[in-house]
This record gives structure tokens, C-alpha cells and sequence, in this order.
């Protein structure tokens, strides 16, 4: 069985609800005061904190594409260390680097779809 998007399943079911999420989530992402980048890595380290491995990979790729380094977004899920534990890393990193490959896919697909 093919596992199944859990954001999609929700967008799906209750699809008045997360109209009214993705516009809550919108008006975080116009707040002043902190640039994308900087938001994106913030994020790396609550989903680490909450052990959410699919918000640290989904957040490591934006925070990719916002321009933030390896390095960067490793140190996001790793602050997590004397907080939360190594466990609780462990089970980040590989999701970190999961988005961050992705983001590079990505930006490899568009860089050669751009030159078409």
C-alpha cells in the first residue's frame, strides 16, 4: 500500500479548515522581521523538537531553496542536541538531508527546464 500525503488527506477532507490554514500560514510567511531563510531554519529545529521527520525534510527543502547551506540547516536540527536529546536528532538528520537532496533535484529540474 502506497503510503498516502497526510497534508493532502487533510486538504482533502476538510477542505474549508485548511483553506483557513494555509491563510493563517500566509500571514505568517508576510510577517516582518525575519527573512525566509531564517524562518525556514526556525522551523528545522520545532518539527526536530516535536519529532516531526516529514516537517524537517519538507522545511529543509524550503529553507534550500531560501538559500541556506548544508551546514546550515544541519545546525538547525542539531541545536536540538542538549534540548531534546541525540535520538531526537538522529531521527532528523536523514529527513534534513532527504529535503535538502530533494531541493536539489528540484532546482536541477527547473535549471534545465529554463534552458529549453
Amino acid at each position: 500500500m502506497e503510503k498516502r500525503n497526510a497534508f493532502d488527506v487533510f486538504q482533502q477532507e476538510c477542505p474549508e479548515l485548511a483553506e483557513r490554514f494555509n491563510n493563517l500560514v500566509e500571514v505568517q510567511r508576510t510577517l516582518n522581521g525575519l527573512d525566509n531563510k531564517t524562518k525556514q531554519l526556525i522551523n528545522i529545529a520545532i518539527q526536530t523538537s516535536i519529532r516531526n521527520s516529514e516537517g524537517v525534510r519538507l522545511h529543509a527543502m524550503m529553507a534550500s531553496m531560501a538559500g541556506a547551506t548544508k551546514e546550515e540547516i544541519v545546525g538547525a536540527v542539531v541545536m536540538n542536541l542538549h534540548l531534546t536529546g541525540l535520538v531526537t536528532v538522529l531521527d532528523a538528520l536523514p529527513a534534513a538531508l532527504d529535503g535538502l537532496e530533494a531541493a536539489a533535484r528540484k532546482q536541477q529540474t527547473t535549471k534545465n527546464g529554463s534552458k529549453k
